[in-house]
């Protein structure tokens, strides 16, 4: 294996990243045989001692509340897949979900109609964090589950299913990718801020950066974003020292501060509900 990994580094000229990558996955299948052969046990010991190439972590970069404000301009809401799709951005980017997080809801995971409709989100390591919804992505879900779930609120399928499929299967990751890419060369002519390479984790990230924006606690931020540790946030938002300290510096004043409940009030459009318009 140690001389596999060599050659694909070597030879295939294959990233760090992707040798990792292929490591992970022998040693997750090795664990599997180990599991339901003991003689092949020592075999996942083994490769644990195998060590993981070094690999330069890439930093995620989020987008601008103008991008963000093109991109919900984009889908064509005068199509059932288009309102879908729409629904889907305001979920990702009000909620700050991991992608396998919000792709993993099921209808009856949501209380839309409680005095703070909320969503409950199983993330990594099946922790369950509660994410509450502002009144606007409210409107959007109602109006998407009375056209694509015939107002089931108890129903156990899939919030986002697949269109070929169906309510049995979720959505794939693949398919919100492609979904999105779609989406950003049609916004980047319009916004040079939207990139081309747009996957899910910009949405997060763009969120994340905009509640720091807004003056959130970043102790709430880390919790929002299901992060068990707070360092994992600033380096998550790429914060330097003097960001850091600005940050920290909300903790002290937390009582006193006071920031714009942009959800209240009429607005015209869902970006404009989350402050992206001037």
């Amino acid at each position: 294996m140690e001389e596999w990994i060599g050659w694909l580094k070597r030879v295939r000229g294959n990233s760090s990243e992707t040798c990792n990558n292929r490591l992970a996955s022998l040693r997750a299948f090795l664990k599997y045989l180990g599991s339901r052969e003991t003689s092949m046990r020592y075999l996942s010991v083994e490769t644990g001692n195998i060590p993981r190439m070094k690999s330069t972590r890439k930093k995620v970069h989020g987008l601008t509340k103008e991008a963000m404000q093109t991109l919900f301009a984009i889908p064509d809401t005068a199509t059932a897949y288009g309102r879908r799709n729409l629904t889907l951005l305001a979920f990702l980017y009000g909620t700050a979900a991991r992608i396998s997080e919000v792709l993993s809801v099921r209808v009856n995971q949501l209380r839309l109609s409680s005095n703070k409709p909320h969503v409950t989100i199983i993330g990594k390591g099946n922790k369950i964090r509660t994410l509450y919804l502002q009144p606007r992505i409210v409107m959007y879900l109602k109006r998407y589950i009375k056209e694509f779930h015939h107002d089931n609120y108890e129903s156990e399928h899939f919030l986002f299913f697949s269109r070929n499929k169906g309510l049995d299967t979720s959505m794939t990751q693949e398919a919100v990718n492609k979904m999105l890419k779609k989406y950003a060369y049609k916004a980047h002519a319009q916004c040079k801020d939207v990139p081309y390479d747009l996957h899910c984790h910009n949405i997060r990230h763009a969120k994340a950066s905009h509640w720091l924006e807004d003056g959130m606690n970043i102790v709430q931020i880390s919790l929002l974003l299901g992060h068990a540790n707070l360092n994992t946030t600033m380096i998550y938002l790429d914060i330097t020292t003097e960001q850091e300290s600005k940050a920290l510096a909300t903790l002290e004043n937390e009582k006193d501060a006071k920031i714009d409940k942009k959800w209240k009030g009429k607005y015209e459009s869902i970006a404009s509900s989350w402050g992206l318009k001037d």
